[in-house]
């Protein structure tokens, strides 16, 4: 069970990393952009860590509280729950 709820918050926080690199990009060339809470649900679902590496790799949306204090927050519990599951 633990090897597989690490599978899937790496998976979705792949997605999630990946998504703010689009999405930051997609703002570069004033495009359509991948929705806010498009973004926060990958988060909550379990790619908050993710989204705090994209955050900070691509300086995107550091500056918005809910992304900025939201990503870590949600980060840390998904790894207090991975740990109480091994």
């Amino acid at each position: 069970m633990g090897l597989a709820a690490v599978s899937y918050v790496a998976v979705v926080s792949l997605v999630l990393c990946v998504y703010m690199y689009i999405d930051k990009e997609r703002a570069k060339k004033k495009e359509w952009r991948i929705s806010e809470r498009t973004l926060l649900t990958l988060g909550v679902l379990g790619g908050a860590l993710g989204g705090v590496l994209g955050m900070y790799l691509f300086r995107h949306k550091t500056k918005h509280n809910q992304f900025a204090f939201g990503f870590p927050l949600l980060g840390a519990i998904h790894i207090f729950i991975l740990v109480q599951l091994f």
